[in-house]
């Protein structure tokens, strides 16, 4: 991603044990970050980052290095296909517990023992964070010590898509890196270099809201370009296949993106996710915005639904209703 090489190049030689790199999701935060962990422990660093071919950065590509620690919420280790610690994965295995979507505090403890020890090879230990919040408050202020005076030579990079979640003593010991956003040009020609064709990549990008990594996952997801051209369609029309397969996390994201544009048009502005041509006629703002405050709710309860099919079913019912019923909601 050029972008995320133009940022690693500009962060070379910059000093800190600590980094808090933050931005918007889909803007490529894991890939920098692990760029920037893999030349802090590359043999033979470049002016670009590590060189990809010693036998450090071979260790970190098999997830073997001894002074890598990446820490990461079970249910995103999974996605990641990155490894669980025996302990955890056998309590997952054995169905006494579900994986965690938060950084638990016995992972921390894990943390803090890695930074105590004394590192295997010469360029010191590095831990990654990701995303940051997602460390549960005990986690949170067991890692602050740690971080605060940090062991040898451990170097933290702590990436947040939410930095404002937070705690104000975690951001205070931490350098900010704020990640930078490609320009429109150089996401597009990104997204149709991963085989993306050119109008599917604006409608993509567009929904999306301009960031690229995050329009490929849609891509990947169920989520695709003619998903979003026929969005408000399959609402009209209560088509629940066409939301078939989709998580329920996604299937809110997009309906708030579809009440988020029909909100601005309605108030007299243009829509930020979705063509303008395949919107039908806004509501009125206080149909929209109790809409709006309906999805929130849903969206607080999206990983843990007791009937995915009837929460499916209600939330395209309920989208129906707000856009094109005169049923009250």
């Amino acid at each position: 991603m050029p972008w995320i090489e133009r940022q690693l190049a500009q962060l070379q030689g910059r000093q800190g044990h600590a980094w808090l790199m933050h931005g918007a999701a889909g803007l490529g935060q894991l890939e920098l970050g692990m760029a920037v962990v893999s030349a802090w422990l590359c043999d033979t660093p470049g002016p670009s980052g590590a060189c990809g071919a010693c036998q450090s950065c071979h260790a970190i590509s098999v997830h073997t290095h001894p002074d890598l620690m990446r820490l990461v919420p079970e249910t995103q280790a999974l996605t990641l296909d990155w490894p669980i610690s025996e302990r955890d994965m056998a309590e997952i295995q054995a169905k006494r517990r579900k994986p965690s979507a938060e950084i638990r505090v016995d992972a921390m403890r894990d943390l803090v023992e890695f930074a105590q020890r004394t590192a295997s090879r010469a360029r010191g230990k590095a831990v990654l964070i990701y995303p940051a919040e997602r460390m549960n408050g005990i986690a949170a202020n067991t890692l602050l010590k740690t971080l605060e005076e940090p062991a040898g030579d451990t170097r933290f990079v702590l990436l947040s898509e939410a930095s404002h979640r937070l705690l104000p003593t975690i951001r205070s010991r931490c350098l900010g890196v704020p990640l930078q956003e490609p320009p429109t040009d150089e996401a597009d020609a990104w997204l149709r270099a991963q085989g993306v064709g050119a109008a599917d990549a604006t409608v993509l990008l567009r929904a999306a809201g301009g960031r690229p990594t995050a329009a490929w996952r849609m891509a990947q997801n169920g989520q695709g370009a003619d998903f979003w051209r026929r969005l408000p369609q399959a609402v009209a029309r209560q088509d629940i296949g066409a939301f078939s397969g989709l998580a329920a996390a996604s299937l809110i994201d997009a309906l708030q993106k579809l009440c988020h544009d029909l909100m601005r048009v309605a108030a007299g502005g243009e829509p930020r996710f979705l063509d303008a041509q395949t919107l039908p006629k806004p509501r009125p703002l206080p149909v929209l915005e109790r809409w709006a405050e309906q999805l929130s709710e849903s969206a607080r309860h999206a990983s843990h639904p007791l009937q995915p099919t009837l929460l499916q079913e209600s939330l395209v019912g309920r989208a129906h209703r707000a856009v094109h019923s005169a049923e009250h909601l």
